[in-house]
């Protein structure tokens, strides 16, 4: 029963840390790699995807034929290949994605470049875990209209002032009825945020039940 029991906990706790883990791995040019043939239009590939802060980008090529170089955007315009920020030539080139914004690459092999070798992967924000939408507050009740004012000494009907009273009365109900609802996508935002942290508590309390059925 305890080895059993021991069986379940390792497999929840192999599907807590793969829910933990969504990374993505992107090839460059998907099935052409990293090349100047067949006119892959690099553009067009990045454009297409979706790129995070913790994705990995592969650039596969033939090692000694092409290369990768980092460059900043005025160079990746000009396809200049003086001054990289970095250089890889290992023919499967893995750069994990640590920032968000645009990194520019081009393959430093002269004409390369300028034959459309080169890519503008543009990285995406990570959603900040406290969320911007709550629930704003109710509007202050409107202040009683003219209509609802006392009656003057020179009023001759005095059955208008009951009526004024009911007209008040309304209006002090509909403003308490005018509350906004919350914002459900703040509130959605907040759980998807938050659900790693959860998986990984998960995993850490299975970790430790498995230490006590030892």
């Amino acid at each position: 029963m305890a080895m059993t029991m021991k069986s379940v906990l390792v497999m929840m706790l192999g599907l807590a840390m793969a829910v933990t883990s969504s990374a993505a791995v992107y090839k460059v040019g998907d099935t052409s790699g990293w090349t100047i043939l067949g006119n892959v239009n690099y553009t067009d590939w990045a454009v297409k995807k979706t790129f995070r802060i913790g994705d990995t980008i592969e650039f596969k090529y033939p090692q000694g034929i092409h290369n990768v170089l980092e460059v900043k955007k005025a160079d990746y315009d000009s396809c200049t290949n003086s001054s990289p920020i970095a250089t890889h030539t290992s023919g499967d080139d893995k750069i994990t994605i640590k920032s968000a914004g645009h990194r520019f690459f081009i393959c430093g092999i002269p004409g390369h470049c300028a034959a459309g070798q080169k890519v503008n992967i543009r990285v995406l924000k990570q959603r900040s875990s406290s969320s911007s939408d709550a629930p704003s507050t109710a509007p202050a009740a409107s202040p009683p209209s003219s209509a609802a004012a006392a009656p003057s000494p020179g009023d001759s009907e005095p059955a208008s002032t009951p009526s004024s009273s009911a007209g008040s009365t309304d209006s002090s109900s509909s403003a308490a009825t005018t509350a906004p609802a919350p914002n459900a996508n703040g509130a959605a935002a907040g759980v998807h945020a938050g659900f790693p942290a959860v998986a990984a508590a998960v995993a850490l309390a299975l970790v430790a039940t498995m230490e006590m059925l030892q």
